[in-house]
């Protein structure tokens, strides 16, 4: 019989050693994540590890921050800030995970404030639109729906544009209201969740670095008190004009003279919706058949909608064609190269013109009343013009064209009762304005007569009818003194 040698044989010695090492792999896991989501808002003050580096530190004021405290490659002890702890701070989820960061810079031999400051360096000029656009691309992987990228991409995109130029750790409250205000009203659940995504790419932005103190974007405790809070699946009644003011506001629109007032007059000609009209690009129009084809990812029903065009909107679309920059595909482009007119456009053209109380979009309504009670438009025909999905489904059924030529001729009557005063014959009227309203009658051999018209006549809520008899008047003005010659 062999004797064995004194010792523990080889298979006990590889069983203890697995044993022993799974025991200390226990030991060091023990000394990570040992702070509770509870204790970081009750710790008293002092220092307070949760391991790996990473410390709770509790002023004597009850003030809380997350601290990085390692030992640097060169041998002296650093520490390194990762922002306040607590309600509205940095979570400890998102701490636990900077300080992996930096403890992995060190495995790699590297400073982690070091590295900070490089990251800083390289991106302090960063702007909000390329930040976010970077938060999307970094994320899209996680996100299975193709149409809710598209969805970030675009509001990101066009709603966020005013935004977007801006160095990211300066965008403020009022930022977020010159961007929300707009659309809040008009498309209130797409503005609510341009407010919640435009908040988690701050959020991402404070984490990295590039941002400090509150978030602008937050709606409890901050917006919800400078924006109507509208309840989920509540119905949204917009500021609208009476209907048979609508060509008197066309009329003054016009004396601006400018694309944001082409724009509008078009957007009102054509009943959509502000994001629908300024973000329009050539290639949607086909001019020889009178069609503007928007697509599915710029409506609201995400599907795409057939626009008949009117005359007056087939002539704005092609005064832009002919002074169209091939730089920009958008018919009203903005200041900003390849960018549309800012979603702010409208609302400000309203408020210079004194209409407190009436929004961009309430000129759909203003289209839907007059549908109603001027015309004996079906219910269908008029809910179409506005892009509004038919709830009924025996409806839908036997609906399924788009009554486009039915719609169009809907659409040419709203359109010459909306320029009725601007078109009375086919003699050129022209109202412009100085110290003083004038009416003039331009006739083929180049002679003019001139009206003065008093503000009182001609006023923020003048009607097609009033303006009718001012310029009725400037052509009897003008036979009167031909007569007399």
């Amino acid at each position: 019989m062999r004797t064995r040698a004194h010792g523990i044989a080889p298979t006990r010695k590889l069983a203890l050693g697995l044993l022993l090492g799974l025991m200390a792999g226990a030991t060091m896991a023990q000394n990570f994540s040992i702070l509770s989501a509870k204790q970081v808002s009750t710790m008293p003050h002092g220092r307070h590890s949760d391991g790996g580096n990473l410390y709770l530190v509790v002023s004597e004021s009850g003030a809380r921050r997350w601290a990085f405290i390692y030992r640097a490659p060169n041998g002296k002890q650093r520490e390194m800030g990762l922002g306040p702890a607590g309600r509205n701070g940095v979570s400890l989820a998102t701490a636990r995970d900077l300080a992996a960061e930096a403890r992995e810079h060190l495995q790699r031999g590297r400073d982690p404030l070091d590295e900070r400051h490089t990251e800083r360096v390289i991106v302090k000029t960063q702007s909000f639109g390329e930040f976010a656009d970077q938060y999307v691309n970094d994320h899209e992987a996680g996100w299975k729906n193709p149409k809710h990228v598209a969805q970030w991409r675009m509001t990101l995109t066009d709603y966020a544009e005013p935004i977007r130029s801006k160095p990211i750790n300066e965008i403020t409250v009022s930022d977020l209201q010159e961007v929300l205000r707009p659309i809040w009203s008009e498309i209130p659940e797409t503005a609510r969740r341009l407010r919640g995504r435009i908040e988690e790419v701050l959020d991402a932005a404070r984490v990295k670095g590039l941002r400090a103190g509150d978030n602008p974007a937050r709606w409890k405790g901050n917006l919800e008190h400078l924006l109507l809070n509208h309840k989920k699946g509540e119905e949204n009644h917009h500021a609208a004009l009476d209907y048979p003011e609508t060509p008197g506001f066309v009329a003054k629109l016009r004396l601006n003279g400018t694309l944001a007032s082409r724009a509008f007059e078009f957007m009102i000609l054509t009943a959509t919706r502000t994001g629908e009209t300024i973000g329009a690009k050539f290639e949607e129009f086909d001019l020889e058949k009178a069609i503007w084809t928007i697509p599915p990812e710029r409506m609201k029903a995400e599907r795409s909608h057939r626009v008949p065009l009117s005359p007056r909107v087939l002539e704005i679309v092609q005064e832009a064609l002919a002074t169209r920059n091939p730089a920009n595909p958008y018919v009203f482009p903005g200041r900003n190269r390849g960018k549309p007119l800012s979603n702010m456009t409208f609302l400000k053209i309203i408020e210079r013109m004194g209409y407190a109380d009436v929004t961009g979009h309430g000129f759909r309504s203003s289209f839907d009343d007059w549908a109603c009670e001027e015309t004996d438009t079906p219910f269908e025909v008029s809910e179409m013009a506005l892009a509004h999905v038919i709830k009924s489904k025996t409806a839908r059924a036997y609906r399924r064209g788009d009554l486009l030529e039915k719609r169009r001729v809907l659409m040419d009557k709203w359109a010459t009762f909306v320029c009725n005063m601007a078109d009375l014959d086919d003699e050129q009227y022209i109202v412009t304005a100085k110290t003083s309203w004038s009416v003039v009658k331009r006739r083929p051999d180049g002679e003019e007569a001139v009206v003065e018209v008093t503000e009182s006549e001609i006023d923020a809520n003048v009607t097609a009818y009033r303006l009718n008899c001012a310029l009725q008047q400037a052509r009897m003005g003008k036979q009167d003194g031909n007569r007399s010659q």
